[in-house]
């Protein structure tokens, strides 16, 4: 079935049009009907399209035809009885009627459907007198043929009268008008199907060209974005560097002593570029990953020693925020195959955001331990998580107490420059970039990043990453 062929017009499938015996009946079931007819009255019956063509055969070899082939004349006169049974034209409600040389009949009988005549049957040869003798034309045809032998192959042809023959015919017919209107309920059926999904297949490769033509604006679109934020993150950080480095200068007084006032306002300017600065980086960062420019440099990576490296470069920002940093190690713990930097900065990242969203006297925990995680946990498993191999990975979970993150929000979260929209999260401030970056990288890392509930108050960031050494050649 081809969906590109050419439509068929209504009336086509509506009406039949221009269908063909073989299209309405199946040859299968046809050879069927044909063979039970010729069992139940012996008859020779045979099947042809208009055009022609045989599409069912019910008649056994008859001896006195194949004598007669053995001869030239013979050959001949069965040729003429051939072409003239085939050019008989029954009409659309009538019957052809033909006597050939061997003294035999044939009958023609059209096949109609929808008032036309897409085919006949024809039955025969048949000798319509039992007591018949074989014609002197048929016993004088060839010297070389024993008339004998001719009326005793004679006396083998099948019997029937014509009013019988007639009879079987019609009955044929009415047969062959109920097979032929079932297949064209069936062809309808079908021709209406193929309509529908031609269409169907239409209409979709409409809407594919048109979503092509959507997704290649996209990303081109995507592609001049992350160019615009490369290129004006590298371009602003250059002289916010500058401003960054004299603002220092001045707060520590190489220009000489400053007011009180006048402290306050460098400090203030050195912070808020400060800020700027880690906004650039995250651009930039975000920047290469999307692109695929940053590489990871792995090597074997302490998992204790990242983990109280976090704590410690942390701890001053709790202090000062009231909050408490603590955290917990599982004894034996192996290293993994990661980007210590780029790891490094996950943490640092989970851990700055769980305590920027917990309140005084709240705490944030930091917890390692041993896992277990599926082979393929980093892609697309595509349900082959029951008969993948489980491996060893190292779970870091980043646990506080703060103002939480809604069930309905946690997935979203991981989107650049998304936030929760809380009065909390406004008056936290923050770009929405920090944990875009996260879930990249821990995709990188081949590993998992995922957030739970802390009940009663709270989120839990859990990263999983596996233990795993590079394949080498």
């Amino acid at each position: 079935m081809t969906l590109s062929a050419p439509a068929k017009s209504l009336d086509d499938l509506t009406l039949g049009g221009d269908m063909s015996l073989e299209e309405l009946v199946s040859r299968d079931g046809l050879a069927e009907v044909i063979k039970s007819a010729n069992e139940l009255f012996g008859l020779p019956i045979r099947v042809f399209t208009e055009d022609g063509k045989l599409l069912a055969d019910a008649a056994d070899s008859i001896e006195l035809y194949a004598y007669l082939n053995t001869s030239r004349a013979g050959r001949a006169a069965l040729s003429e009885v051939v072409a003239a049974v085939k050019a008989l034209s029954p009409g659309l409600e009538g019957e052809a009627h033909y006597q050939c040389v061997t003294g035999a009949s044939y009958r023609v009988a059209a096949i109609v459907y929808d008032s036309r005549q897409i085919g006949r049957m024809i039955l025969g040869p048949f000798s319509p007198d039992p007591q018949a003798e074989p014609p002197a034309s048929l016993l004088t045809l060839d010297a070389q043929l024993d008339p004998e032998n001719l009326r005793a192959l004679f006396k083998k042809l099948p019997r029937g009268d014509e009013q019988m023959v007639s009879r079987v015919a019609k009955h044929l017919a009415r047969v062959l008008d109920l097979l032929l209107f079932s297949g064209h309920r069936a062809l309808l059926t079908s021709n209406m199907h193929l309509a529908s999904v031609r269409e169907s297949f239409r209409e979709l490769e409409d809407k594919n060209q048109k979503l092509q033509v959507a997704y290649d604006r996209l990303k081109e679109l995507d592609r001049l974005k992350s160019n615009f934020l490369a290129t004006v993150s590298h371009e602003l950080r250059t002289p916010l560097t500058s401003i960054i480095g004299y603002s220092e200068m001045l707060v520590e007084g190489l220009a000489g002593d400053l007011t009180k006032e006048q402290h306050e306002f460098v400090q203030t300017i050195r912070d808020k570029g400060d800020q700027l600065l880690a906004l650039i980086k995250g651009l930039l960062d975000l920047s290469k990953l999307e692109s695929g420019t940053m590489s990871l440099r792995k090597n074997h990576v302490d998992v204790a020693a990242l983990v109280k490296d976090v704590v410690s470069t942390m701890a001053p920002t709790a202090r000062k925020k009231e909050v408490e940093l603590t955290f917990e190690l599982e004894k034996g713990l192996p290293a993994i195959w990661a980007d210590a930097e780029r790891l490094r900065q996950v943490l640092l990242n989970l851990t700055e955001n769980a305590i920027k969203f917990t309140p005084v006297s709240g705490s944030v925990r930091l917890v390692a331990r041993i896992t277990g995680m599926d082979a393929q946990a980093g892609g697309d498993t595509g349900g082959m998580v029951l008969l993948g191999a489980r491996r060893t990975g190292v779970e870091m979970r980043v646990a506080d107490t703060g103002i939480g993150i809604p069930e309905a929000e946690r997935m979203r979260v991981f989107d650049a420059f998304y936030q929760v929209d809380s009065s909390s999260t406004r008056e936290a401030g923050g770009t929405g970039l920090g944990l875009s970056i996260v879930k990249r990288l821990v995709d990188g890392h081949d590993g998992t990043v995922r957030i739970e509930a802390n009940q009663p108050r709270g989120t839990v960031f859990v990263v999983t990453i596996p233990v795993k050494r590079a394949t080498i050649g």
